[in-house]
């Protein structure tokens, strides 16, 4: 039985599939009603759950309030005293639920240490008899202090050209991971340390900020044959330095340097290191220094690079291609190659492979590595493979659901499915693993919309122009930015802003198609047919096989589904591709 019974109205299933995550993220066990049995009776599946679960947590709005169900979960609850409430929408209480107290999630986008979470999370652990909750993350070093932990904040680039970065993060990434494996000791998310690459900051206002121990700081500086890296780890409430040095070695030695300075740390820290950790820590997938420089660099094209540009998944193809064949035996690379051919001949149709070639190869080096599973999910649906599709994101998401690129596709093929509060649950993840990740917010939108969910969208469209605006400030040319720019807007029914950025992104970028689909899509969320279908013409008319995949089951056309015009452009895109595909694709081959 489930640690965690969840009451809700069927009209906020995505804000409680949200949280049911976010708590599983914790390692709690959580149940909602999707999960009764075909075979059995709904009234007794209830009974059973609700007499089981440690804690009923309730997640109040207008309509939960009304359902009978819902308030007769919740005096269960209160009469077994345990009961915790969360509000969704700040509604009133019915009786007497509001003599008790509620936590406040009306505005809560998944942030594990707004204090309204911390107070549910709280709750849970006192009814649950736990210290805190049993797995990892930010709140768990908040509520647990039984452990040493820490955050690597990125090192600094020394070596005088900014171009160098990429080498730089990779250390720093490469440390995070390898300090990851020791299980007595808690890290900080790369995604969280890397929030603050470029700000002066203070070593003690961060540990506090994320409730960590001791704070990982230090410098790459990358010369010719040579490498010098230089780290201090710091105690943070007394911000005093236990452990500093400085080396000097040849590139070659960065794997040995690499396991070297984690050690270090480990014994600084006076943990001590279990064999299959240590072994763990020496793996690194490759032997050359070579292949490895060129792996990071692709991995920054990734991170960084215009997600609607071909250019960016050329560049990482290539890359890749080449780390492989300095060594053949690299799983990464093969990994990563696979997801940027997959890109450019799904989306694109630039190329011959599809990336499924290098997803097997990887998985035949390493049948565990995540994102080559998620490589070959995306190309089994897209050969229409639904159910090993699944099967095989499914599994990538139990290897590694910290996984950008995992929860990225498994939320892209919940939408297509129209499953959209998975859809949500993963591009929430997203979100919350990217901080300035603006596509899975602007996914979320139509997801809310097809739940007629309104406080979603409306959340969903802020949070997403907040992430865009930042991005256009330093790269006005960003067509991935501009287009989910528009949607934010068009659903904040600012229409004349959002036409004023598509005319604009048109003249910087016309041949973007993926922006002008998402254009598109805005404008028909804004019963704005005729612009819609104009933006579309182009797009169906020399677009390979996905968006009209994609334009079947999308619920963002869903007000202009039934135009004729649509569905013109649809058949005559599926009749073009069956007689041989878009012309990028005919000059490929």
């Amino acid at each position: 039985m489930s640690d965690v019974f969840i009451s809700y109205a069927r009209e906020t299933e995505a804000r409680a599939l949200q949280v049911a995550e976010a708590l599983r993220t914790l390692g709690y066990g959580v149940w909602r009603d999707d999960e009764i049995p075909a075979h059995r009776a709904f009234g007794d599946v209830i009974e059973e759950q609700l007499r089981a679960a440690r804690a009923v947590v309730v997640l109040w709005s207008a309509q939960a309030a009304r359902s009978e169900w819902v308030r007769s979960e919740a005096e269960r609850g209160r009469i077994e005293r345990k009961l915790i409430q969360i509000t969704l929408d700040r509604t009133e209480l019915p009786m007497p639920f509001e003599q008790i107290q509620c936590a406040d999630l009306s505005d809560w986008t998944g942030d594990a240490e707004a204090p309204a979470w911390l107070k549910v999370v709280a709750s849970l652990a006192a009814l649950t008899g736990r210290a805190g909750p049993p797995t990892g993350g930010a709140t768990q070093r908040r509520l647990r202090r039984d452990r040493p932990s820490i955050c690597v904040l990125p090192f600094v680039n020394m070596s005088g050209d900014p171009e160098q970065d990429y080498f730089s993060d990779g250390i720093s990434e490469d440390i995070i991971t390898d300090l990851s494996k020791v299980s007595a000791l808690s890290v900080a998310s790369r995604n969280t340390a890397f929030s603050y690459k470029g700000r002066r900051i203070n070593v003690a206002e961060v540990a506090r900020a994320l409730s960590v121990s001791h704070v990982l700081e230090g410098s790459v500086r990358r010369a010719g044959g040579r490498v010098r890296i230089t780290g201090q780890l710091i105690e943070g409430s007394s911000d005093s330095h236990v452990w500093a040095e400085r080396y000097d070695r040849d590139l070659n030695d960065i794997f040995a340097l690499q396991d070297e300075i984690s050690e270090a740390i480990v014994t600084a820290l006076k943990l001590k290191l279990l064999p299959q950790e240590k072994t763990a820590i020496a793996r690194r997938g490759t032997t050359s220094v070579e292949a490895y420089d060129l792996y990071l660099m692709a991995r920054q094209y990734l991170e960084t690079g215009n997600q609607g540009d071909p250019r960016r998944d050329e560049a990482i193809a290539r890359l890749c291609r080449r780390a492989t064949e300095i060594d053949a035996g690299y799983a990464r690379a093969w990994a990563l190659m696979g997801h940027a051919q997959s890109t450019l001949a799904l989306v694109h149709g630039r190329a011959h492979e599809d990336g499924l070639t290098a997803a097997e190869r990887a998985l035949a080096l390493d049948p565990d590595l995540a994102e080559a599973h998620s490589v070959r999910a995306r190309v089994l649906q897209a050969q229409a493979r639904h159910d090993e599709a699944f099967a095989e994101i499914e599994l990538a998401l139990g290897l590694d659901p910290q996984s950008m690129e995992v929860n990225i596709r498994a939320a892209n093929m919940y939408l297509g499915a129209r499953r959209f509060a998975q859809a949500i649950g993963r591009y929430s993840k997203v979100a919350e693993l990217a901080e300035g990740n603006f596509s899975a917010t602007g996914m979320q939108i139509g997801a809310y919309e097809a739940l007629g969910d309104a406080d979603g969208v409306r959340r969903a469209a802020q949070m997403t122009l907040e992430r865009v605006e930042k991005v256009i400030a330093r790269d006005p040319g960003n067509g991935a930015a501009m287009g989910f720019g528009v949607t934010a807007l068009m659903a904040l029914g600012e229409t004349e802003r959002a036409k004023t950025w598509i005319a604009r992104a048109l003249l910087i970028d016309p041949e973007n198609l993926p922006m002008r689909y998402n254009f598109a899509c805005a404008l028909a969320r804004g019963r704005d047919a005729d612009a819609a279908m104009e933006l579309l013409a182009p797009v169906f008319a020399t677009c390979s096989a996905w968006l009209p995949n994609l334009a079947r089951s999308d619920p963002s056309l869903d007000p202009i589904r039934d135009d004729p015009r649509l569905a013109a452009m649809l058949a005559d895109a599926e009749a073009r591709l069956a007689d041989g595909g878009d012309a990028a694709t005919r000059a490929a081959s």
